[in-house]
């Protein structure tokens, strides 16, 4: 690229560390400055990647001039207030996943974004990696028939810690919001269209958040989604997308690098696609297209559809009874 396109990181903790590795690898790409209200986490991720501008918090960050774009690393809880108040000070953002806790706070970003001819992205980075991109291809070519049934688990075994945010209600904690939104996203890709009926199950442990959960989807015409997601089993990681022709087998879906394809009569083909670096890169990579070209969202992971997930997940939530302490 021509253009330097300048990047902030808003919250230094591990997934910013990945984020700001991906960066390395994109010419182009220049981490200009980063910000975190613990002094030492600024600190340790500035003098590790040689950042010119360290602020132990968030107002020297969003007016800091040179600064094009933010990336928003917060816990989930953060990431609505965070979100607003790095778009009300005139930056583009890129917001970890989930955008927000819920479709109200989701819907009121989008707009303030699209009010201000600003960028915003959920960072949904799965949806950039090579692999997917050739998924969507095969999809595109209707090479297993018409698709019937998808199914995709994202489960891992945590030890249990009250103070952790898998567990911690006040930190967005729970699986649906940090693992299950990979196979509620996937479906949306794959369907290109949200479930008209959706039931769901949750085990909610006793800091009043889910555990293990498990949604099943059906669409308007007869098509369906079995997920699940867990912080307290090991899961698979797998998807599968089965068609009238035959399926289509993701491992780590989340981060693939191959796709299995079997046709009825025909032997397995495996297509290989290995991403690069920490594979945040893609992500990233797509914001500074999207900069340059003077376009406000991506066409890979438009608004509408982050906004549709969050009102799924909404949903999901409601039959639970799960409300956070944010919200």
């Amino acid at each position: 690229m021509s253009k330097i396109i300048k990047w902030g990181i808003l919250g230094c903790g591990r997934i910013a560390h990945k984020f700001a590795e991906g960066l390395r690898v994109l010419p182009g790409a220049k981490l200009e400055a980063v910000a975190s209200k613990t002094e030492r986490k600024a600190e340790d991720l500035g003098k590790t990647f040689g950042v010119k501008k360290i602020y132990n918090n968030y107002e020297g960050l969003v007016n800091n001039h040179a600064v094009d774009v933010i990336y928003i690393a917060t816990t989930h809880n953060f990431h609505y207030q965070n979100a607003l108040f790095c778009l009300t000070h005139g930056k583009h953002v890129l917001c970890e996943k989930p955008i927000t806790l819920n479709a109200d706070q989701a819907e009121d970003l989008i707009k303030t974004a699209r009010n201000n001819n600003l960028f915003l992205m959920e960072a949904m980075w799965t949806r950039f990696l090579p692999c997917i991109i050739k998924l969507n291809e095969l999809i595109e070519q209707d090479i297993i028939g018409e698709i019937k049934h998808i199914t995709a688990d994202f489960g891992i075994n945590r030890e249990f810690d009250p103070k952790i945010r898998a567990f911690n209600p006040e930190l967005g904690g729970g699986a649906l919001l940090d693992l299950g939104i990979y196979p509620i996203n996937f479906a949306r890709m794959v369907y290109k269209q949200s479930p008209c009926k959706i039931k769901s199950s949750a085990d909610i442990g006793i800091t009043k958040v889910d555990e293990k959960s498990c949604y099943l989807f059906e669409y308007e015409n007869g098509q369906t989604a079995m997920l699940s997601s867990s912080y307290r089993l090991l899961m698979t990681h797998e998807a599968f997308i089965f068609g009238t022709k035959g399926y289509l087998k993701i491992p780590d879906f989340y981060h693939p690098t191959k796709i299995v394809l079997k046709l009825e009569a025909k032997p397995k083909k495996i297509f290989r696609f290995p991403f690069k670096s920490t594979g945040y890169n893609y992500e990233a990579l797509e914001v500074m297209k999207c900069l340059i070209s003077n376009q406000i969202e991506s066409k890979i992971m438009p608004l509408n559809e982050t906004l549709e997930i969050m009102k799924t997940m909404d949903i999901i939530r409601s039959q639970w009874n799960l409300k956070y302490p944010g919200e």
